[in-house]
């Protein structure tokens, strides 16, 4: 009598990897890469490993709405855990307009047949704004975004609105908001949804939330429904630019002295200090910079309504016009710390403008070290 191989979806994952030849070692490597992506301390590993095992590898349902395919851009450049290593281990991704091979009818069939096979246990992960004014804008297969939305959350375990636009409404949303864009959870009010907002988010921050999942279930989440391991704390607490923001040094063109010293772009219009994001500890491109470090300031993407800030290049301290409250509340709290600012430091910036020097990073680490 011959025994049947177990369905990839009835194996753990742990007993997927071994027959998958994953040895023990590459596991727990494996654990590693989650633990890091999660901003997990390493003694986290072992648990996240005990989890790993007894966890079943889920079925993920990816739907692309009103969207520019950034968001799958950035998933292809995740580095911890990889792309490949994610699909191919950890998730079994049934639908994705972008990455699967299957057009037409069999990609819609791969759809039905996933929703119903795993229906109320599958992963809907979903990245685009829903147009409401005209379900013309945006259709699958004859299908409008809000139908499929709809019949794709119902089955739903869990969803993971990827990107601003899905998170929010996005670009799309902004004024005059043509399409009547809205965000994931304006629709659905009947399952739980994780935020990962950003235009677009960080790679690794979107597969660490999917092995958050898989492994330990929701995480905590923050008041706009994000992971508060990737967006507990504004880009302006973390940014390595942040002395010279203390002691009132800016700059105040791209090219002055000031900016090629590596001085604080706030009067650039950086948009760190209301912007909670993982950007100046995770970074981009297997961890090599982010936008503050290459030259430029953060424009506050991750945040609802980014886009009617205002303008990009306009301090937080400058009215701007319609902006959400977020960035009001942050603003005046701007005006107030730059007064203290600059009359704490006024004395200190004349005396450097007097000697013509300029501060660098260097020079304000090795202040800090004495």
């Amino acid at each position: 009598m011959r025994m049947q191989t177990p369905s990839p979806y009835e194996q753990t994952l742990g007993e997927h990897l071994r027959s998958q030849g994953i040895s023990r070692r590459s596991f727990l490597k494996f654990c590693g890469l989650l633990a890091s992506s999660m901003a997990l301390a390493p003694s986290m590993i072992p648990k996240i490993a005990e989890a790993l095992e007894q966890a079943k590898r889920p079925s993920v349902i990816w739907l692309s709405f009103q969207e520019c395919t950034g968001c799958t851009e950035s998933l292809t450049r995740s580095h911890s855990p990889s792309l490949e290593g994610l699909i191919f281990d950890a998730i079994s991704l049934d639908y994705h307009h972008t990455l699967q091979a299957a057009s037409g009818d069999a990609a819609e069939h791969a759809r039905e047949e996933a929703m119903k096979e795993h229906y109320g246990k599958y992963v809907l992960v979903v990245d685009g704004s829903i147009p409401l004014d005209n379900p013309g804008y945006s259709t699958i297969a004859g299908i409008s975004n809000l139908d499929m939305l709809k019949e794709a959350a119902a089955g739903a375990a869990a969803i993971i609105a990827v990107g601003t636009c899905a998170a929010y409404g996005g670009l799309p949303k902004a004024d005059p908001n043509p399409t009547g864009a809205v965000s994931v959870s304006d629709i659905i009010k009947d399952k739980p949804i994780i935020n990962v907002p950003g235009c677009p988010p960080i790679p690794v921050v979107i597969t660490g939330v999917i092995a958050h999942f898989l492994t330990f279930g929701l995480p905590e989440l923050d008041s706009l429904g994000r992971p508060k391991a990737f967006y507990g704390q504004s880009i302006h607490d973390r940014c390595y630019r942040r002395p010279f923001y203390e002691r009132g040094l800016f700059a105040e063109t791209f090219d002055d002295e000031g900016a090629k010293a590596g001085w604080c772009l706030y009067k650039l219009g950086c948009k760190g200090p209301v912007t909670y994001n993982a950007c100046a500890t995770t970074k981009w491109n297997d961890g090599t910079s982010f936008p503050i470090e290459s030259g430029h300031g953060c424009i506050g993407c991750s945040e609802p309504n980014f886009w009617d800030f205002g303008g990009f290049y306009k301090a937080l301290s400058i009215p701007t016009g319609a902006s959400g409250k977020n960035a009001v509340y942050a603003a005046a709290a701007g005006i107030a710390a730059g007064v203290a600012i600059g009359a704490m430091n006024k004395k200190s910036k004349a005396e450097a403008a007097s000697s013509h020097q300029t501060v660098t990073v260097e020079e304000l680490n090795q202040e800090s070290g004495s």
